[in-house]
């Protein structure tokens, strides 16, 4: 059952996304917050799908800690289920993504309509100049920036390096860092067509103040927050 409920949630997904690759171009004339706004509802109608059809919920934890202005948001990626989230429970945002991603038929194009910073990561210091000139402009512009620092999905239990981007981001803009992290690797592993029903515990972290940190020093203690609560999220027991 868990098998067919997925590949009926796929296809809901091909349909929604088809639509809304549409609906985005429609509506490029309109402001980025509202576009924003219009376009979340891809989002909100997945997790719903993932919620009646897979049995699939979630738990979100800290959102006092989500300051007024904008921010930098420094996300575990374990899955994609984070990506719907994200811009469910957050303001307006923009993504620094791998700009591959741009590249995907019909998905890739409605992506691009939502502003992203696209980099190629093989570009090493131009990819970071890349980030903190188009992050500033975003930020400036009041809207938040997601980045996960990790890089690539990376499976719970797990570690990979984290890049300097985000913190370098932070230290040269001035604007906070809000650290997130969660559990969705264990109900929608990489790579697998299964979304396993439970609760995924997604928790914000308190706000980490750029100021008279490097880069280094801010993507630290990110990384600290976020691995360090990730250990004491719940896992699910085995079927």
């Amino acid at each position: 059952m868990v098998r067919l409920r997925s590949i009926l949630f796929y296809l809901l997904l091909a349909f929604i996304t088809v639509l809304f690759t549409v609906i985005g171009i429609l509506i490029l004339p309109l402001n980025f917050p509202l576009r924003f706004r219009i376009m979340s509802r891809w989002s909100a109608f997945n997790l719903w799908t993932l919620k009646t059809i897979c049995g699939l919920e979630s738990v979100i934890e800290g959102l006092d800690n989500i300051p007024k202005g904008p921010a930098i948001i420094m996300c575990k990626h374990q899955s994609a289920w984070e990506t719907l989230a994200l811009q469910i429970f957050f303001p307006p945002q923009v993504w620094i993504l791998k700009r591959e991603l741009l590249w995907i038929p019909i998905y890739g194009w409605g992506l691009a309509t939502m502003q992203p910073i696209a980099i190629d990561r093989s570009s090493g210091v131009r990819a970071l100049k890349d980030i903190t000139k188009q992050g500033k402009q975003r930020l400036d512009k009041g809207y938040w920036v997601v980045i996960f620092p990790e890089g690539t999905r990376t499976a719970p239990g797990q570690r990979r390096k984290y890049q300097p981007g985000g913190g370098l981001l932070a230290e040269k803009t001035g604007y906070p860092v809000v650290p997130v992290t969660h559990n969705a690797g264990y109900f929608w592993p990489r790579n697998s067509l299964d979304k396993k029903p439970g609760t995924i515990t997604m928790k914000v972290g308190p706000v980490i103040d750029p100021k008279d940190k490097s880069a280094k020093e801010i993507t630290k203690e990110a990384e600290d927050w976020i691995e360090s609560t990730a250990e004491t999220l719940p896992v699910p027991a085995r079927p």
